[in-house]
């Protein structure tokens, strides 16, 4: 009975364990790279069970280049055929592909797509529970099927949400951007009170859901050199940022600024808040990446789905050499095992209470009847 009782918890903790989906990114990079060596550890399987989309000869190839050993994957037909021993995959094509390591190329924009398509679907319907995407060329990947700037505004449109959120995280740091990846001659024209305002409420909602800080506080920065200097250098933080802050406070976000960028990272203030809203992407990810390079992770913040990536690119002038450091990778993976943790504990301890009684309490006038 004691074997029996033992062996069906062993079962039920494998059954429930967290499903990540992969997806290798241009297959000339260091996605698969990254992807090999963070597998290649065992335990990694203590914590998730790891499902890569792609195809088991491009595996190889780069298995066989890396000299990676005897690793080998585990192919199944469906997410629900998924192994927890083992690192799993999924072939999405039957075809050889010609593989050019470090060169952008048509092939490693298309089998790039056919992976993320697939974990895609997989994700928004329900078969895996996150989606870590190795990095893709954006240039080589646009198609009839792909015409969005980057993973995040592609997965916003597969999701259905009507907003996002890039949101860079660290141990050190967490950064989010009001405008991501559009030219910096539309960033001025593109920053508005609402879309700060939308940005700040879906950052408190993140920290307090996926990384469960209570109280989190937020560094707002200006958009001008100085912030401005009150007025003499842009109105944008007089006119914009300093009504959004305000309004966003209203609804009870902690907020405060806006800071001038140099100052703000120079002296290491961010340090004080638990994270920082740029106005623009290179604002943000310059000194996020200075900080937290090899250790960052980029999180999809605002879907009902868990989308995380490491913060490098396709990495074209080493793909091959055997010197691509998967620590970022291994955060992401880590990152959305943990998100969807949280999220799975928030909501049993909010089902948990509401209900009293035996019954679900609805209403606030419920919770007022039930505490007299």
């Amino acid at each position: 009975m004691i074997f029996l009782y033992f062996a069906l918890n062993f079962y039920l903790s494998m059954s429930n364990k967290i499903k990540i989906g992969i997806s290798i990114g241009d297959v000339n990079g260091i996605g698969l790279e990254v992807i090999l060596k963070t597998l290649a550890n065992q335990s990694i399987l203590d914590y998730c069970t790891p499902i890569v989309y792609g195809h088991t000869k491009v595996a190889s190839y780069h298995r066989k280049a890396l000299g990676l050993g005897d690793f080998t994957f585990n192919v199944i037909n469906s997410a629900a055929d998924a192994n927890p021993k083992k690192a799993n995959m999924i072939n999405c094509w039957e075809e050889d592909v010609k593989i050019e390591l470090g060169v952008s190329t048509p092939t490693g924009g298309k089998y790039a797509l056919l992976s993320l398509e697939k974990a895609t679907e997989d994700l928004v319907n329900g078969n895996i529970d996150a989606l870590v995407t190795a990095p893709i060329n954006k240039h080589n990947i646009q198609s009839d099927t792909f015409h969005f700037p980057g993973h995040t505004e592609y997965l916003q449109e597969r999701s259905g949400a009507s907003d996002v959120l890039m949101f860079l995280v660290s141990e050190d740091i967490r950064v989010g951007v009001v405008t991501g990846h559009i030219p910096i001659t539309e960033v001025a024209q593109s920053i508005t009170k609402e879309k700060i305002v939308k940005k700040l409420v879906m950052i408190n909602e993140s920290l307090k859901k996926d990384f469960w800080i209570e109280k989190p506080k937020i560094a707002v920065l200006g958009l001008n050199p100085h912030a401005g200097d009150n007025g003499l250098l842009g109105t944008e933080e007089q006119d914009i940022i300093m009504p959004a802050i305000q309004e966003a406070f209203d609804k009870g976000v902690i907020c405060f600024g806006p800071y001038p960028a140099d100052g703000f990272f120079g002296k290491g203030s961010y340090k004080q808040f638990d994270a920082v809203l740029a106005m623009y992407h290179d604002q943000g990810l310059v000194p996020f990446k200075t900080i937290a390079f090899g250790n960052g992770v980029n999180y999809t913040a605002g879907m009902k789905f868990v989308r995380t990536s490491p913060d490098h690119g396709t990495g074209y002038d080493i793909a091959g050499k055997n010197v691509a450091d998967p620590s970022s990778f291994i955060e992401a993976v880590f990152a959305a095992t943990h998100i969807v943790n949280h999220r799975r504990e928030q909501e049993s301890l909010l089902s948990n209470q509401l209900r009293s009684g035996g019954k679900i309490i609805e209403t606030a006038a419920d919770v007022k009847d039930d505490a007299n």
